[in-house]
């Protein structure tokens, strides 16, 4: 773990097993709590014997959860109109196409689509990884806090948490509150534009509870886990202040951001070129942010989802 201080100026290296010593009495500990699904899955287009297709789940557009925003491989060989088969008992049918692969599709199931899809679906185990999805992957892949299904990714930074450490942090005089974002296409899609004016996320879906917002507004100190953590809370703080509230959320920070909720940020290191990236250089600022990149790089840290942590306080 890589400890910015963003008053001092100053980073230092140290161990996530001493974490908990960062954590001050009246600090609240915010976590994401949205658990992965499998959202991979491979079929064949118009028929059993016709071109292998991936179609990634990115989400529903309904509330059965039939009609689905998703991204196919390879997109060319995806077409509007096109019937998609995944088994004799799920088939889907595209209904139009967007850019990058994105497309949207109707799913037509003799089985509940859930209990298709954790028996057909693979863990969306990061590109980067390059096997193939195993049947521990269910778990390893999630938080040991993750409730609420709906996320295509993991909340990395969370990864790093056992109950162990989580009840070291209680000890140490901090309150623990949840919220949920499910990851999607805003989380971790790359920018592909120059302008950041021009930047748009996709929406993802959020939402805080009453006795969490309560824990969060009492806190001394938030300290936010992830970078899905501070969207959420300073998108709620933006539409009006820490309370129930449940919706969706487009929120690009950037560096000139005011932050009026987060305190502290513990995230994983990150690839270039994408928003959270930017959202990191937005808290600790961008010089300090860059050299302590070099330093992880030098010093041989591990990045991405599986990888080091970086505590900016």
């Amino acid at each position: 773990m890589l400890v910015l201080s963003r008053e001092k100026q100053t980073f230092r290296d140290d161990l996530f097993r001493n974490f908990a010593g960062y954590v001050h009495p009246g600090d609240c500990l915010i976590l994401n709590n949205t658990r992965v699904f499998p959202a991979r899955l491979h079929g064949r287009r118009h028929s059993d014997s016709g071109v292998e297709v991936e179609i990634f789940l990115v989400r529903a557009q309904d509330e059965k959860e039939m009609v689905w925003n998703v991204l196919a491989r390879p997109g060319k060989r995806v077409r509007t109109g096109d019937r998609i088969v995944f088994s004799h008992k799920l088939t889907a049918d595209v209904l139009s196409q967007g850019e990058y692969g994105e497309r949207t599709i109707r799913f037509h199931a003799e089985e509940p689509l859930r209990e298709l899809l954790e028996r057909l679906g693979e863990t969306p185990l990061p590109p980067y990884i390059h096997r193939a999805p195993m049947a521990s992957d269910r778990e390893r892949y999630q938080t040991v806090f993750a409730a609420r299904r709906g996320s295509v990714a993991a909340p990395t930074a969370g990864l790093h948490f056992t109950p162990g450490m989580l009840e070291q942090c209680r000890a140490a005089g901090a309150g623990i509150a949840y919220l949920t974002l499910h990851v999607g296409l805003g989380t971790f899609a790359p920018l592909r534009v120059e302008k950041l004016s021009d930047i748009r996320l996709h929406e993802e879906y959020f939402e805080i509870r009453e006795p969490d917002a309560e824990l969060m507004r009492r806190a001394s100190r938030r300290l936010c886990v992830g970078t899905t953590s501070v969207r959420s809370v300073e998108t709620a703080l933006l539409r009006g202040g820490l309370q129930a509230m449940k919706g969706e959320t487009d929120l690009f920070i950037q560096p000139g951001f005011h932050f009026a909720g987060t305190g502290a940020l513990l995230t994983n290191f990150h690839l270039p070129q994408s928003s959270l990236l930017m959202l990191v250089c937005a808290f600790a600022g961008r010089e300090l942010t860059l050299a302590a990149y070099r330093h992880a790089v030098t010093e041989r840290y591990r990045f991405f989802s599986y990888g080091d942590c970086m505590l900016i306080e």
